[in-house]
């Protein structure tokens, strides 16, 4: 049971130890899949709450680090902050509180697609009356697998 012939790194008598030359990969593909486990569930929480059908665009998706403010208008109309529902009167209060009056903070305006294109316009109006200089509208892309 002591004896060897000198392979897969076990010292035998009268030889030299020789390293094992193959790398377990098990404990990485266990860390993959739990790291998989663990996204597939936090995935559909990072979203934004409110049921927006947003127009398509052809235009290209911004890139930014830092997470901003999304005031999302639903198809009724109504106005939410992130996924608070707020009145109109109170959106630039709210904004306000909300980022410490850091007219630098990101604001994304979502609005469906089938509301008056008045309200949007509305809602960007009191941000931009507020202060707020980076406020950008969001649309969704086009599905390419149905152009022709």
């Amino acid at each position: 049971m002591g004896a060897g012939n000198g392979q897969n790194g076990i010292k035998t008598r009268g030889t030299r130890y020789r390293p094992m030359a193959e790398i377990n990969v098990t404990p990485f593909v266990d860390v993959m899949l739990v790291l998989l486990v663990v996204f597939m569930v936090t995935a559909p929480l990072l979203s934004v709450g409110v049921p927006v059908d947003l127009p398509k665009t052809e235009a290209a998706a911004l890139n930014n680090p830092d997470e901003p403010l999304v005031i999302s208008i639903n198809a009724k109309g109504e106005i939410f902050l992130q996924e608070s529902l707020i009145p109109m009167e109170n959106l630039a209060a709210r904004l306000q509180a909300v980022t410490g009056q850091n007219e630098d903070a990101r604001i994304f305006v979502r609005g469906d697609k089938g509301i008056q294109y008045g309200r949007v316009m509305e809602v960007m109006g009191s941000v931009s009356a507020a202060g707020y200089r980076k406020v950008s509208l969001l649309a969704e892309l086009p599905d390419k697998s149905k152009r022709k």
